[in-house]
């Protein structure tokens, strides 16, 4: 089934089709995924949309590309998405962001634990792109990949099961519109600010500081879309 016109530019969407395509072993046998024409094509999704994807999947991990060649799977993806994605369209963006502040300070603690040189590299960089993105779906693209990897860095597949969970929903519409109104310029600096809090705590294996900083994130990031829900009559 082809992603409707409201949907072919999310890159976020785009990431998890090629999640569960890579999941349900879709590809060949050497591990490389289709070209990027019959990606889109299947999926029903833009070019830009799909490189995107590709870019924080390869930043994740999850793949990597050989120019000329192709892309191939770099390691096997979460395979709970599929629960998630029967879960995401029941929820609403302040119900997981209730969920994220029960959950994703404990896995940052975590993280400050088990962090290697090459994961703080990852997630400096995955910060970087989002505090640079050039619009809203890109910036929410980055973003959710720089939680995904502090979450996958944890290294506990429970928490990393619940974290699947409650994360689908931001590539949900609503989600991506409701983020973006909270995504003003100085907004922006603020959560780049926040992002290196967390990664700084986790290099220093500081985990009372790593927790605190992810809950003061998440605690900000809610109150934001608590205001912009306020002003908004139809909520």
């Amino acid at each position: 089934m082809r992603d409707t016109p409201a949907e072919t530019d999310n890159a976020s969407a785009a990431r998890t089709r090629i999640r569960e395509m890579i999941r349900l072993g879709e590809v060949e046998a050497n591990g490389k995924l289709p070209t990027e024409r019959d990606l889109c094509a299947r999926f029903g999704i833009s070019r830009r949309a799909l490189r995107r994807a590709l870019d924080a999947l390869e930043a994740e991990g999850l793949v990597w590309r050989r120019q000329g060649k192709g892309t191939f799977v770099g390691q096997p993806p979460d395979p709970n998405g599929p629960l998630a994605a029967a879960i995401a369209p029941d929820t609403d963006p302040l119900s997981v962001m209730e969920a994220r502040l029960a959950l994703e300070p404990e896995l940052a603690a975590l993280a400050a634990r088990r962090a290697t040189g090459e994961d703080i590299a990852r997630m400096h960089a995955l910060a970087e792109r989002a505090s640079h993105a050039p619009d809203a779906d890109a910036a929410e693209l980055w973003d959710g990949s720089l939680h995904r990897m502090i979450a996958r860095i944890a290294g506990n597949p429970i928490l990393s099961a619940a974290f699947t969970l409650i994360n689908e929903v931001r590539q949900e519409q609503r989600w991506q519109q409701e983020r973006q109104q909270a995504r003003s310029p100085e907004l922006v600096a603020e959560y780049a600010r926040h992002h290196a809090y967390i990664i700084d705590a986790i290099n220093a294996r500081e985990e009372d500081a790593a927790r605190a900083a992810m809950r003061a994130h998440l605690l900000a990031l809610k109150g934001n879309l608590e205001r912009i829900r306020s002003k908004d009559p139809a909520q």
